[in-house]
């Protein structure tokens, strides 16, 4: 009896190696269905944009409401170089402290289990986090651009700026000519994890043609320098009125 218990019980310890296998690997799934719905749904969509509001609208109505634009305009400066400056400035701002969130929420969504740090180390995770940051950065520098140029052309840019955002976040149920007009429509092809449309949500969504990742990151980065251009257009025309505002 002795003698057959062991190979009784191999079996069974193969059998619960198995399972838990199986659980490790499907909660690796788990976690990266989940990691990539903050990302794209909340992160992108409205913390980035959010935060970029606050920096971009400021670089130009911030000056105005404190009374001091007038100096950087009568600088011996180009106008052009100056909201470029300003521009990239903001860009260097959001694109490090929204990065840095990215960096840290997806090392901490994997580092506390083993097949999370064997993704990180010997799986494809390195490409997914490389990935985040990009579509991070050119989140930045689009929206940015066009918060910019909002500053630009209101004296109040809050009414608009919140039209964006709902532009944005409906932009899945948009026609398909309309979702060039869009940040996120340039964002989703990158992303290394593509969300199921389910339920309900597969009525209101109209799906594009795939767009290949290098002709996406190549067009939003088309997009911001077109946005830019033309805020550099209104900048010459720009009139500093601080009794109007």
């Amino acid at each position: 009896m002795s003698s057959d218990a062991p190979a009784v019980a191999r079996p069974g310890r193969w059998t619960v190696l198995r399972q838990v296998g199986a659980m490790a690997k499907w909660r690796l799934e788990d976690e990266t269905v989940v990691l990539s719905a903050i990302l794209q749904i909340y992160y992108v969509r409205f913390a980035v944009y959010f935060g970029c509001l606050g920096v971009f609208l400021r670089l130009v109505r911030g000056e105005i409401a404190e009374k001091t634009l007038h100096y950087v305009l009568l600088a011996p400066l180009r106008r052009e170089a100056v909201v470029a400056g300003k521009f990239l400035a903001g860009a260097l701002t959001t694109t490090l402290v929204f990065g840095a969130a990215m960096l840290s929420s997806f090392v901490l969504m994997y580092a506390h289990f083993p097949a999370g740090r064997a993704f990180l180390t010997q799986g494809p995770g390195l490409r997914h986090l490389a990935l985040y940051l990009l579509v991070t950065v050119l989140a930045c520098l689009g929206y940015g651009a066009v918060l910019l140029a909002l500053s630009l052309l209101f004296k109040n840019p809050m009414v608009p700026a919140v039209v964006v955002v709902l532009w944005e976040g409906v932009n899945g149920a948009l026609p398909v000519w309309l979702k060039h007009l869009s940040v996120t429509f340039y964002l989703k092809p990158l992303m290394p994890v593509e969300l199921p449309i389910a339920g309900i949500l597969r009525l209101f969504t109209v799906v594009a043609e795939p767009t290949p990742a290098w002709l996406a990151a190549s067009g939003l980065v088309a997009f911001t320098l077109a946005v830019l251009a033309f805020a550099c257009w209104r900048t010459r025309r720009l009139e500093v009125s601080y009794s109007t505002d």
